[in-house]
């Protein structure tokens, strides 16, 4: 059976022997719910049979919009390769087991940034979240650092994929694949 999400694998995975730079960069879209679209680069940390992971701080600005309206969108550019991928579907919050596990291989900078930053709040310099980073350096001193209660991973869980490819004179090859039971359900669209 085609596999939508292991086809996404297999294009970052040549992306990346292709010398593209961080090809699990994805552009997340995310929405209020109003439908006020925000969208920024995350990311993709992992993957299983049902989605993408990515992780970030349950309060920033896209944590706060996926609790309040939990469908997003994303989409990986590969542009030497002419690829594009759209993912699109349900946000959901990855076990925390899942968090934990990925936290612990962050460098150790990275796990005390996740304590110190208010991500997406004001502040008012970035000396405050330093400072709070120093602090939470001697709080941590010689043991390792737990994941913040705050901070955890979520699975977009991909009820539609889109394959772009480009070819000569605009006449791309583009593909819709489209859940369907256990299984998917392929269309073929038009460039």
């Amino acid at each position: 059976m085609p596999d939508p999400i292991a086809r996404i694998v297999r294009w970052r995975e040549e992306a990346r022997a292709a010398g593209v730079k961080d090809p699990e960069a994805m552009a997340l879209a995310t929405a209020t719910p109003d439908g006020v679209p925000s969208v920024r680069i995350v990311l993709c940390r992992g993957e299983d049979a049902r989605g993408l992971w990515f992780f970030t701080n349950y309060q920033s600005r896209k944590g706060a919009e996926l609790a309040a309206n939990p469908r997003a969108s994303a989409c990986f550019y590969f542009s030497p390769l002419e690829r594009q991928v759209r993912v699109e579907g349900i946000v959901e919050l990855l076990d925390p087991a899942d968090s934990d596990a990925y936290f612990a291989t962050r460098p150790r900078g990275a796990q005390l940034g996740a304590w110190a930053s208010p991500q997406s709040r004001p502040i008012g310099s970035l000396d405050e979240v330093h400072a709070v980073a120093d602090a939470m350096a001697s709080r941590f001193e010689g043991k390792d650092v737990p994941r913040p209660p705050f901070w955890g991973g979520y699975r977009l869980v991909a009820h539609a994929v889109e394959f772009w490819e480009g070819r000569p004179s605009r006449l791309h090859e583009r593909e819709r694949w489209e859940r369907d039971g256990d299984g998917w359900r392929l269309t073929r669209l038009a460039p």
